[in-house]
């Protein structure tokens, strides 16, 4: 079986050992409700509350502000949803922008068939957003905000300190979606003035189906799932004590080696983006250029369609995506990159590239070599693209 290379890590990432060896003995030895009071089901409380305090140290929140969820879909969904009904008599209107996850986005879409309003703010071509649009966007009637730290496609990293403090001199609440980023880069409170953040696990290292919403202490928020008093009544259900404690353990090796790793994965992501624009010709690095995550890198290819690419690659052993995993399956161009400013038929030939800093230097030459053969091969096969070199070379013999 052929070495497989893995190259995207915004999808999912492997699961750390720090994680793993932390999680077993709560499923088979320590395997008591937290809820309960006795002390089998106090060993498990007790490990909830590490894990709790862990991660509010991670962002500098108090555990107090720390809500375990499923994921960051599901935090994602609390926050806009039940701080729009908390909210509602000040006001139904709600900004974000057109870049959002789908979590972000069709939680906007459920609102407003429920009254609320959405004003949905553009991003300039390399995926920011406008603050004048944003700020020109608030009414007396707006009751949040909620704009991404880090987009899952492109990598951009957005102006959170200052759509902060926009908001909180309005009196406006500000969630933000930091999945992509919490663990990636710093991610503290100190410095960014957001009262709900959405962060989830399985994204630095720890297990699937377990994320977190920190939701500053005085916001104005109803429970989400509604049964016991788990989560201090507001968020139900029995603690998943395993992905908990998985989850901590992984947030406190991701903070134990950010620095590293940021740097470690800057060096390979502009090593990869260095020799893709100067071997291939035709193509867009998509996103900030410097105002990126660490490990993203996204090209659109003219002349390629970004499937066959995918599936190209992954004969070749090399995994990686043209966008977010959760619209794998569907046929339409990506709605960051349109959001952007991309042509349709740019969009459908990107490729996103996530790396971690266990990637190395040599996977990266093998991965740049077959996008090479791969993009070469297709365009071969393109009408448009054999079109487009006759009229390149028309046109060229036409100044000699």
């Amino acid at each position: 079986m052929k070495k497989m290379i893995y190259l995207d890590h915004a999808a999912t990432t492997r699961t750390v050992k720090e994680a793993v060896d932390a999680m077993l003995p709560f499923f088979m030895e320590s395997y008591g409700n937290a809820s309960s009071i006795y002390s089998l089901g106090a060993e498990s409380k007790k490990a909830v509350n590490a894990a709790r305090e862990t991660i509010a140290q991670s962002i500098g929140a108090t555990p107090q502000e720390i809500y375990f969820t499923a994921g960051g879909s599901e935090a994602d969904n609390w926050a806009l949803i039940a701080a729009a009904e908390a909210n509602s008599d000040k006001g139904k209107h709600i900004i974000t922008s057109r870049i959002e996850h789908h979590a972000i986005l069709h939680t906007c879409a459920y609102l407003e068939q429920r009254g609320f309003e959405i004003t949905y703010v553009d991003v300039d071509e390399d995926g920011v957003i406008k603050l004048k649009e944003l700020e020109a966007a608030i009414r007396r009637d707006t009751i949040l905000i909620s704009v991404m730290f880090a987009n899952n496609e492109i990598g951009t990293i957005q102006p959170i300190k200052e759509i902060g403090e926009i908001a909180r001199a309005r009196g406006i609440l500000f969630h933000t979606d930091a999945v992509q980023a919490y663990g990636h880069v710093p991610v503290t409170l100190s410095r960014y003035p957001v009262d709900m953040l959405s962060a989830s696990a399985h994204k630095i290292g720890g297990p699937k189906g377990i994320g977190f919403l920190y939701i500053r202490s005085g916001v104005r928020i109803r429970s989400f799932i509604h049964g016991g008093q788990q989560e201090r009544g507001r968020r139900a259900g029995t603690e998943n004590v395993p992905g908990i404690v998985g989850f901590g353990a992984a947030a406190k090796k991701a903070m134990d080696t950010l620095a590293e790793r940021m740097e470690r994965e800057r060096q390979l992501r502009d090593y990869l983006i260095d020799r893709i624009e100067k071997e291939i010709p035709y193509c867009r690095l998509n996103g900030h250029r410097t105002q990126r995550l660490p490990g993203n890198v996204n090209f659109s290819f003219r002349f390629v369609e970004g499937e066959s690419l995918l599936i190209m690659l992954d004969m070749k052993g090399i995994c990686a995506s043209s966008g977010s995993a959760c619209t794998s399956g569907s046929l339409d161009p990506s709605h960051v990159l349109l959001a952007i400013g991309l042509a349709h038929e740019t969009a459908h030939g990107s490729l996103r590239l996530t790396l971690d800093s266990e990637n190395t230097r040599e996977e990266l030459d093998f991965t740049m070599e077959a996008i090479k053969e791969i993009v070469d091969k297709l365009r071969n096969m393109s009408p448009l693209y054999e079109d487009f070199i006759k009229k390149q070379e028309k046109a060229q013999a036409q100044t000699l």
